[in-house]
């Protein structure tokens, strides 16, 4: 998904001006990101949850050399989908893989 994407959904949506939906986009977007920044989490229902984990310092390998590596704690944002989006990605696969062995 992409902020072109989410403005196009707008614009069709509401139909407002692209200026104002992409305006609008960008302000979602930066509101998700306030979240997950204040709380380390954000939650859409029926869609899934952005959460926050703590990546533990850890030595790595450098693959054309072999040497090792000193990898420093961090963080990264995880997306777990909810029990609704994942039944529908599945039916979605589904009736992809039925049209493909029909053509």
């Amino acid at each position: 998904m992409s902020k072109k994407f989410l403005t196009d959904v707008i614009v069709q949506s509401a139909e407002m001006p692209a200026i104002a939906a992409n305006r609008l986009a960008a302000d979602i977007i930066a509101a998700i990101k306030d979240e997950i920044i204040q709380t380390g989490r954000f939650t859409l229902p029926d869609f899934g949850a952005f959460i926050v984990r703590e990546t533990p310092k850890r030595t790595a390998l450098n693959p054309r050399t072999g040497e090792k590596v000193a990898v420093k704690a961090g963080a990264t944002v995880r997306f777990k989908a909810s029990p609704s989006l994942k039944e529908s990605a599945l039916a979605g696969l589904k009736k992809a893989k039925r049209k493909a062995k029909k053509d």
